[in-house]
């Protein structure tokens, strides 16, 4: 099945590293124009200006901080305000740093909520009149299998995954009938930057070596490997197709099998 996305523009969070930005090249060649959303004006420009350009598309992008969500949606609603719209949503970031849930503070919390939570429905609220208008919206969170089962060490990411996912399929209810669907996808151990980070720390926790835990990772996975962020961005080109159009308020784990829950 060839997927065209072409005539639409999709709006990228999160996307000069990992699988925000593997999403926005899936979604490019897919005949998409991009509009990338990141903090790292650096990063954003070099992203941008390699972005495929098949179908001649024109790609762009708004530099915002997600540690504040008012940046974030003073940013985009700018780009409204210039006749903009957008017809896909992709709402990605990283994740809060690891840790028990019981030994995190209160405003940990609130910090994950604001990033997450918060940003995800100030992004939903303005696009929702283009999405309207287009009478085609697609709202795809990037999110964690711990919405399925809750991954040890990561207890304010739990937390915050779960309230996502809740809010997601709230709204997915809500905004069927104007042609949105708003879906999750749950990536399991994937090979990024994040994923990385977290090796390093549990090993330094432990006293292990980074390799010992990986390779530990690797042990619960079916597959037998860690996913590649492009294998993620391919379930986020289908989740925006039209050809997706009856799958809603779902939660899609890509991990290989890891997940022990249906």
């Amino acid at each position: 099945m060839k997927i065209d996305l072409n005539g639409k523009r999709a709006l990228v969070c999160g996307s000069t590293a990992g699988i925000g930005k593997a999403s926005a090249f899936a979604l490019a060649r897919a005949g998409a124009e991009v509009t990338l959303l990141a903090r790292n004006r650096g990063k954003l420009e070099a992203v941008c200006a390699e972005l495929p350009r098949e179908s001649g598309q024109h790609h762009d992008w708004i530099a915002a901080d997600f540690s504040e969500p008012a940046s974030v949606g003073a940013a985009v609603s700018g780009s409204l305000a210039a006749g903009y719209a957008w017809q896909i949503l992709v709402n990605n970031t990283g994740g809060p740093p690891g840790g028990r849930a019981i030994d995190a503070s209160p405003d940990e919390y609130l910090d994950a909520i604001r990033a997450h939570l918060i940003n995800n429905q100030t992004l939903v609220q303005l696009l929702l009149p283009g999405f309207r208008a287009a009478k085609y919206g697609r709202v795809i969170n990037i999110i964690s299998t711990s919405v399925k089962a809750p991954i040890p060490g990561l207890g304010v990411s739990n937390t915050i995954r779960g309230a996502v996912a809740s809010w997601a399929k709230t709204i997915a209810t809500e905004l069927a009938p104007d042609g949105v669907t708003v879906n999750n996808i749950l990536p399991g151990f994937t090979d990024t930057a994040r994923l990385e980070s977290l090796f390093h720390s549990k090993a330094k926790r432990l006293g292990q070596s980074v390799q010992a835990i990986q390779d530990s990772a690797i042990s619960t996975i079916p597959a037998g490997r860690l996913g590649k962020p492009e294998e993620i961005a391919a379930g986020v080109v289908f989740l925006a197709s039209s050809e997706a159009a009856y799958i809603n308020g779902i939660n899609l784990p890509i991990d290989g099998g890891r997940l022990p829950v249906l």
